[in-house]
């Protein structure tokens, strides 16, 4: 029962969308609404909230990480389970109709969870490529494939290992409009002008 209610908790945990619930304590649009239409802390920046975009980071990084150390404490058997499980809510979240984010910062969150080194390591490697490139969706891609490697050389071929392999895919998967975009040479950059101002926020979202 215990690895039950870690892995229920760690989901429902993750389907708090933290883009969603910052843009309407800032009033901005849905996140869904504009944009890319990904409620991430990236898309949240294009409405020129840079302290929205932070908390948005900060925040959908954070429950991945909570998840795992929670399930770390109550359940230790279940956390790589957990650590699945918080990243799955944030990809289809109950909470916003299953209207999920792409799970960059989430992953980023659970890895550092699992371990500082695998966390770490994921991070600098997401850092240089968005240095160098300045896309957002080509250096969380490539730091899916590093994490998956890192978690490897930490744990070996275990549980562990196939729940990062598993999540590196779903984030490739997630990343398919971004993947065409790319190979198509139209995919932003960060801190590239946005061509066009999302949207107002209605008085519903106000």
């Amino acid at each position: 029962m215990q690895m039950v209610f870690a892995v229920l908790g760690a989901y429902l945990l993750g389907s708090v969308s933290f883009a969603i619930v910052v843009s309407r304590l800032f009033a901005l649009p849905d996140p869904r609404s504009y944009g890319s239409k990904n409620p991430g802390a990236t898309n949240v920046l294009r409405t020129g909230k840079k302290a929205a975009a932070v908390l948005t980071l900060l925040g959908d990084g954070g429950k991945g990480w909570l998840a795992v150390f929670l399930a770390s404490l109550y359940a230790p058997q279940a956390v790589p389970f957990a650590a699945l499980a918080v990243f799955l809510g944030h990809l289809f979240p109950v909470f916003h109709r299953f209207q999920g984010g792409k799970g960059a910062a989430t992953a980023a969150g659970v890895l550092l969870g699992l371990d500082w080194r695998i966390g770490l390591g994921t991070i600098v490697t997401w850092a240089i490529i968005l240095a160098f490139f300045r896309y957002s969706s080509l250096a969380g891609l490539i730091a899916a494939v590093f994490a998956a490697a890192f978690t490897v050389l930490i744990y070996g071929f275990g549980v562990e290992a196939a729940c990062v392999l598993a999540m590196s895919v779903l984030l490739v998967w997630r990343h398919k409009d971004n993947i065409g975009r790319l190979l198509r040479g139209v995919e932003s950059r960060v801190g590239a002008k946005p061509s066009a101002e999302p949207p107002a926020p209605s008085a519903g979202e106000r």
